[in-house]
């Protein structure tokens, strides 16, 4: 195979990388160890060495060894970013468990499958977030049900009324600074965070290793629920290491933690690489561009790992003036193309390149990431370290040339083993390529004479709302649960801001004509589904178009939405 991007290879770096062969929490056990005093976590104000993670990290696993988790048991984790979300997953990590990361924006509805899919018997959620797990777990058989609720508050972690906990915005307060009650579970127990990690409990051993598994992310697709992507210790480990690596990261480095470490990307390109070189994390819980560049200049930030959106956002703050960008060393992330005006902006002004990169949930976050030294805007970038990356004819699965548009696949150690429970659709993921074991990403792309990958379109349906990616075969699963709805189809629709967003032609039951308005259906999803899923607009329709199969023709009504 012909590498012409090996030309715009870091010089300093190796083509690919040997991983530690040790678990995830061997990282955290030894930056505490080389570092015990060193700012892990800074959350409005209030630092957590290393020492001290570790610390919490070890008494919340040996409460979860002495609530039944074993080995190989999966754990839910429901929490915006926060220093407990870090505990609770490394805490998983070390009670020889698996994290099961959720987004936090999901409703009881939603949460359901979550439950009972990885068959999760114990739950770690904040107490804005504990009550819709309780309502999901009530309504859920009581074999399914969990056993156990953690919930821990915000301010468990913090003192909303210290001097040095800089901007909360009044948006947050509601949620971020009351003590909410703790919501009885149908078949179990709630226990506060205080009470959990407050032990003397014995610690399990280390049991893990590389090929065990770790984290059970999910994604959605073009049919079903949700499925979990079986990540063992070695994939994650592989790419915190490289992300390293690639970015020039060293323990000094100071990361701004904004993109929900729910997701992937948080996971392992902030989480574990920070943690594995020790470096610190300054957290946001959500987004609010005047907190971030409030952070970003008291704190020195070196690194942001973002989405453009949130760059677009900082840059028309009317406070922008005052903010010092100077200490950022790093700015990248991926989810949608950064406008090239922007990425102009930033680096005219600040002699920061924007360094674009692409990746699944299946990958590891990156598969693909453009060279520090040799960035090309609106580019996904070159086959990250060790990753062999092609394009091939999605039908004749033979590899296409340079130019020519195909699917992307991608084989590396990154990538992983495939879904959870779900063998028929791990096989149709996979293919095998000149003797080796591709994965096929449903993306579209090309490759230019450099070798640098260019996303072109998607073999899936797939809608990308400001980097959240909407699956609209799990949205009309929901909608169809709406007694007034007969059929729905949801395609994307262009907004000037998010770039996409989710819209809904819906053909409404007889008896409901006339009685059922838009705004009705927009606030029913609004409370059944993740407020990024809910259709912005809302479209009623007599009939959808069919196949003569009868299958709905969703690509009829995407092409003929008014395109930008």
């Amino acid at each position: 195979m012909d590498r012409p991007h090996y030309k715009f290879w870091p010089k300093r770096l190796p083509h690919a990388l040997t991983p530690p062969a040790t678990s995830l929490w061997d990282n955290l056990e030894i930056s505490a160890r080389r570092y015990p005093h060193k700012p892990a976590i800074v959350f409005f104000g209030r630092t957590t060495s290393y020492a001290e993670l570790q610390e919490q990290a070890e008494r919340l696993a040996a409460r979860l060894f002495a609530l039944g988790v074993r080995k190989g048991d999966r754990v839910l984790l429901d929490m915006q970013n926060c220093p407990q979300l870090v505990i609770a997953h490394f805490a998983i990590l070390r009670a020889n468990a698996v994290v099961v990361p959720v987004n936090p924006m999901n409703r009881a509805e939603e949460l359901k499958h979550y439950i009972t899919d990885p068959d999760a018997k114990v739950a770690i959620t904040t107490g804005d977030l504990a009550g819709e797990i309780a309502k999901a777990d009530a309504q859920l058989a009581p074999a399914d049900r969990l056993a156990h609720l953690i919930v821990t508050q915000f301010t468990d972690a913090f003192d909303p009324d210290a001097p040095d906990t800089g901007p909360i915005p009044a948006a947050w307060r509601d949620w971020l600074l009351p003590r909410h009650a703790l919501p009885p579970l149908a078949s179990g127990e709630t226990m506060a965070w205080a009470v959990a990690i407050d032990n003397a409990l014995p610690l399990p051993p280390l049991e893990v290793g590389p090929e065990d598994l770790a984290a059970l992310p999910y994604t959605s697709g073009t049919t079903g629920l949700p499925k979990g992507c079986m990540h063992p210790h070695r994939s994650l480990m592989h790419n915190a290491v490289a992300g390293n690596v690639w970015g020039n990261g060293t323990p000094e480095t100071v990361t701004l933690a904004v993109v929900p470490m729910f997701h992937i990307t948080g996971m392992v390109s902030m989480m574990h690489s920070s943690i594995y070189t020790a470096a610190t994390l300054v957290m946001m819980p959500r987004w609010d561009r005047d907190v971030a560049g409030w952070l970003i200049s008291n704190w020195k930030v070196t690194s942001w790992t973002n989405i453009p959106t949130m760059v677009i956002d900082l840059l028309a703050s009317p406070s922008f003036a005052s903010f010092d960008l100077s200490s950022l060393v790093h700015i990248g992330g991926g989810g949608a193309a950064m406008p090239q005006a922007v990425a102009q902006r930033l680096y005219e002004h600040y002699g920061l390149n924007y360094i674009e990169g692409y990746g699944l949930t299946e990958t590891a976050a990156p598969s693909h990431s453009n060279p520090p030294d040799a960035p090309k805007q609106q580019c996904l970038g070159i086959p990250f370290m060790s990753c062999d990356a092609r394009v091939i004819d999605p039908d004749t699965l033979l590899e296409v040339p340079s130019g020519q548009q195909g699917e992307i696949i991608v084989h590396g150690p990154m990538v992983f083993n495939g879904y959870w429970k779900r063998p028929e659709a791990t096989a149709a993921a996979f293919i095998e390529f000149e003797g080796r074991r591709f994965f096929r990403t449903g993306d579209l792309g090309r490759t230019d004479e450099d070798g640098y990958f260019f996303i072109t379109d998607r073999l899936k349906r797939m809608i990308n709302a400001s980097g959240f990616k909407v699956w609209p075969a799990e949205v009309e699963a929901l909608m169809f649960r709406h007694p007034a709805i007969q059929e729905a189809c949801v395609i994307a629709a262009h907004d000037a801001y998010r770039g996409e967003t989710v819209k809904a032609v819906v053909v409404l039951r007889p008896q409901f004509r006339g009685q059922v308005r838009e705004e009705d259906i927009i606030a029913w999803c609004r409370e059944n589904m993740a407020v990024y899923k809910v259709p912005r607009i809302v479209q009623f329709a007599e009939a959808l178009p069919k196949s003569g199969s009868g299958k709905v023709m969703w690509r009829t009504l995407q092409e003929a939405e008014p395109r930008a």
